[in-house]
Parts: C-alpha cells; structure tokens; sequence
C-alpha cells in the first residue's frame, strides 16, 4: 500500500473515531422514546418548534405532531417559554436531538381516560363520521371508534346517522391494536336503568312474544313479562293474549342491572284472576290506581 494510500485510511479513520466521539458526547441516555418530558418552546419555524427539554441538544417538535387538532397557528398551541409536555417519539439522532409530539401525548391520555371511563360504566357522546353495512363510525374525543349496527337504536335507518351526536358506552377500548367498540343500547339501557325501581308502573311495546312470557321495550331496555306473571289465571298460549308491537302497561317486580334484566307483572294489578284474559282495556285504562294499590300491598 503506497503512503497517499495509507495517509488517506489513517484520515477516513480518524474522521470517523472523532465522529464517533463527538457522537456520544452529543448523545443523553436521560431521554429515551416513549418517555414522557417537561420542556420549554424557545423557538418556532414553519415545520415545527425548537423545545428545550434540559438536555445537552433541543429537542424539536414537528407542525403535524403538535395538537390532535388541525393548527393554523403553531404559536396558540406551542407557546413560547411556557412549561408543556411532551411523548418523545424518536430517539436522539446523530446530532444528538430528539423528536417530541404533542398529538401522541395528548392521543396516549385520551386512550387512559377512555379505559378508565369503560372500567366506571360511563358513557360519552361521539359524533357519527360515516358508515357502511356492519355500522357507524364515529369520532369519539377525537379519536376513531366503531357502533356496530347490532348496538345502535335506529340500526333500520343508518343514513339518517351520519353527523348526528349519539350518546354511547363501551364495549371495548384496546389501545394496543387500536380498537375501540362503543355501543348506543348499553348507553340507553344504563339512563333506562337509573330511572327505573321496582314497583314502578311503566309502559311499553311488546317486542316478541315466546312460550314463556312476552319481550316488552321500555324506551331501549328490554324487559319480560314471565307468563306466570300475566294473570293469575292458567294461561296455554300467549300469542292468543297478545300482539306484537301493541302498548301494554305493567309494574316492574324485579330489577337486576348487571345481567340488564328487568322483570314485569300485569297480574298484580288484577282486581280478580283472569281479568288480564276477560278485558284486559279496563286493566290497563285504570292501571295506575292500580298499581298504587298493588305498591301498597307490597309495602305491608
């Protein structure tokens, strides 16, 4: 090997062990991804803000990871020389500067206050986005979640949805691959509930009608007439007492929100058995003097 040659490794090496050490030198183990850190914007451009975190390089944040939100004005959500936090989302690179979000930051609490909200039995308004055959989309706190039709009241009727706020709890939140389930009738049902005690006279519309007793929705809960409960007298065929989608008041006997179960019986307010059977009109036209007799009852 001639001399140039020699002299011309010996320079590219000791560039590079220099570079190497001026690297190490640029670089702070204190700041790793993922981490969340106290910073301070000293400086703005057009592709996002220079922060000083307490490090031996700024840290930068770039435009699109500054708010969840749309930003016309970097300065309105980075203001600067004023404490914020950060998500830094990129290691130090070889000047030894990290990248920080606030978008993520911002993303990450939204995900915690969702989980805690669905841990609580909470629910959130959501604004419907879109839709398609299995159900809507919906933002909720900004962030993207599902309704599948199966959760919705109006499942028959989607296109009137879209840009409607819907009140709705949870099914599922799951960050980690970005998964969140929400659900309109569990939201009902949970305002149903709140309102509704045992003894309570209530009215609604016969929804089904089965070998053991009749479905009834009360405003989105669904509850069951237990065809012991109907009349005192003997009953062999429901589908001969009742219709599907007529009105029918009853008394709530039992409630269980847990398992959403509510129960209802028409025979308490009998003046004699077999009236539900014999003229079930005048049952239900004088059924809340009825009812406030059958709760007296009760309270004996």
């Amino acid at each position: 090997m001639d001399s140039e040659a020699k002299f011309s490794q010996k320079a590219n090496s000791s560039f590079t062990m220099d570079d190497f050490a001026k690297a190490l030198e640029r670089h702070d183990y204190q700041f790793q991804k993922g981490q969340v850190v106290h910073g301070k914007v000293f400086q703005l451009d057009s592709d996002g803000a220079y922060v000083d975190i307490g490090g031996k390089s700024s840290a930068f944040i770039p435009r699109d990871e500054a708010s969840l939100r749309a930003v016309t004005n970097l300065s309105e959500v980075l203001p600067l020389n004023e404490s914020l936090e950060f998500l830094i989302i990129r290691d130090q690179d070889a000047e030894g500067q990290v990248t920080l979000s606030r978008r993520q930051l911002e993303i990450k609490h939204i995900w915690e206050r969702l989980a805690q909200m669905q841990e609580n039995s909470q629910t959130t308004q959501v604004r419907v986005i879109n839709l398609n055959k299995g159900g809507v989309t919906v933002d909720v706190q900004g962030l993207r979640g599902f309704i599948p039709r199966s959760h919705l009241v109006e499942r028959d009727h989607l296109e009137g949805l879209k840009g409607q706020s819907l009140t709705a709890g949870f099914l599922e939140v799951n960050r980690s691959n970005n998964k969140l389930i929400l659900s309109q009738r569990i939201a009902t049902q949970s305002a149903s509930f709140s309102i509704l005690e045992v003894g309570q006279l209530v009215e609604g519309k016969v929804t089904g009608i089965k070998p053991f007793g009749v479905f009834v929705d009360l405003d989105g809960t669904s509850a069951l007439l237990h065809i012991k409960q109907v009349s005192q007298k003997f009953i062999d065929n429901l589908e001969k007492v009742f219709k599907v989608s007529q009105p029918l008041k009853a008394v709530i006997i039992d409630l269980d929100q847990g398992k959403g179960r509510v129960a209802l019986s028409t025979r308490v307010l009998e003046n004699f058995p077999g009236e539900m059977l014999e003229n079930m009109d005048e049952v239900m036209a004088s059924a809340q003097a009825r009812a406030e007799r059958a709760r007296n009852k009760l309270s004996e």
